[in-house]
């Protein structure tokens, strides 16, 4: 069996507030740093990205593409997020979604048609469409029905299919008649699958997880585990039939987040400085004690209101659920060890090291021997390791937009050596 490591949604720099360095030769070079096999394409209907991709990409197998000239082995699956705001039902939805397609004949047809619609694809590498996601879906499945469509990061408040400000209680609300189409949810960077499972009514509906990535230094912050019986068998068709049939088999596993460090998940306010867990939340009765507005429900109030399994109930049906792993980028862990900042000179040396030394990020932080960990860089890296392996880590939640912050260690006395040299 061959193990392949997927992230399913990142974009390129033709989305807002993305890298410029987000171009096909460099994705493909950092998901080699990173243990990334495959990686979503992103971005497939914006003019410019299309012809980049037109002018890069040639396919390996059936619906799984590869650079041209060859100097990378990432492969790449044609995969975008577009964003869907109508008025729905007596309310206005906002929801992202990741579009995928078998081939670029399908993806020129699915642009085409959106172009004759008349929305302005080249504003934005995620475009706003005015439709109701079902109504997007009805095109998809005109145009090819192996086109499929996966609500994004499905909790976070503004434009999650669950979100406390623009989503829906359902996959039946948001899809009606069509939504045994719908065999598959993001879980998001401010959830994982363990929040998931507190919901019956998502038993069978696969949960993967991706990085929706605005720059290559963050890909892979969350991914999907799958084995194949050979390379040929790395096709659009099967890994859409594993998404779709929630195949354990073949599914290992999904990388994670921890979802505290996520920018959704607690309540709060971040103008007013203010965060608090659900259940101060509710003895707040939703209101800003600064300001007196309504707090931004996070996700983790959100999955609590429509959820119907306690956590006790959870640990029942663990064994019949794909498995996790929950963790830390290396690059945060180095930063934590030598107490300075994740982007500085000095954490990019050791991590470039110890990737030249050891091998990929994901191989590092999964699978390595500590004591290899070790003899290639310090001790306190070697445990760091093993703590984010084992879950020992401290974290300040996430909320309104600001990102958590996780710590491998408290503080000095913890880290053990105190500042490494």
């Amino acid at each position: 069996m061959i193990r392949k490591i997927l992230d399913l949604h990142i974009h390129s720099k033709y989305s807002r507030a993305c890298s410029p360095g987000l171009e096909l030769p460099s994705i493909a070079a950092a998901c080699e740093v990173r243990g990334i096999n495959i990686v979503a394409t992103s971005d497939f209907t914006h003019p410019a990205w299309f012809s980049h991709m037109q002018d890069f990409l040639i396919e390996d197998t059936s619906g799984i593409y590869k650079l041209k000239d060859g100097s990378s082995s990432t492969r790449f699956i044609l995969g975008t997020e577009l964003s869907c705001i109508k008025k729905h039902k007596n309310k206005t939805s906002r929801i992202h979604v990741c579009v995928f397609a078998p081939n670029l004949e399908v993806v020129e047809k699915f642009n085409n048609r959106l172009e004759e619609m008349g929305f302005n694809l080249k504003s934005d590498g995620r475009p706003i469409l005015g439709l109701p996601v079902k109504e997007l879906l009805k095109i998809m499945l005109e145009i090819d029905e192996r086109m499929v469509m996966i609500p994004a990061h499905a909790w976070t408040p503004w434009f999650g299919i669950f979100g406390s400000k623009g989503g829906y209680d359902t996959l039946e609300e948001a899809f009606e008649e069509l939504a045994p189409h719908i065999f598959a949810i993001e879980t998001g960077l401010s959830s994982d699958p363990i929040m998931n499972w507190r919901l019956s009514m998502l038993d069978n509906i696969t949960l993967i997880s991706n990085s929706d990535a605005h720059s290559c230094a963050k890909l892979g912050r969350e991914a999907n585990v799958m084995q194949f019986n050979s390379d040929s068998e790395v096709a659009y068709d099967e890994i859409m039939r594993i998404l779709r049939e929630n195949d354990k088999e073949k599914f290992l596993y999904t990388i994670e987040f921890y979802p505290e460090e996520g920018k959704y998940h607690y309540d709060g306010h971040r103008d007013c400085n203010f965060v608090c867990a659900p259940d101060k939340t509710e003895k707040l009765k939703g209101i800003c004690p600064k300001c007196k507005k309504p707090l931004v429900i996070g996700v983790e109030n959100r999955v609590h209101e429509l959820s119907d399994r306690s956590i006790e109930d959870i640990e029942k049906i663990r064994s019949k659920k794909i498995p996790y792993k929950s963790l830390v980028p290396l690059p945060e862990i180095i930063a934590d060890v030598f107490g300075c900042g994740v982007n500085t000179k000095k954490v990019k040396a050791e991590y470039d090291s110890l990737i030249e030394k050891i091998g990929n990020e994901f191989y590092i932080l999964i699978e390595a021997d500590l004591k290899l960990i070790e003899k290639n860089t310090s001790k306190q890296i070697a445990i760091a390791v093993d703590r984010v392996r084992k879950g020992k880590i401290f974290v300040k939640p996430g909320y309104d937009g600001e990102f958590g912050i996780v710590k491998v260690f408290g503080d000095d006395k913890d880290r053990g050596l105190g500042k490494q040299v």
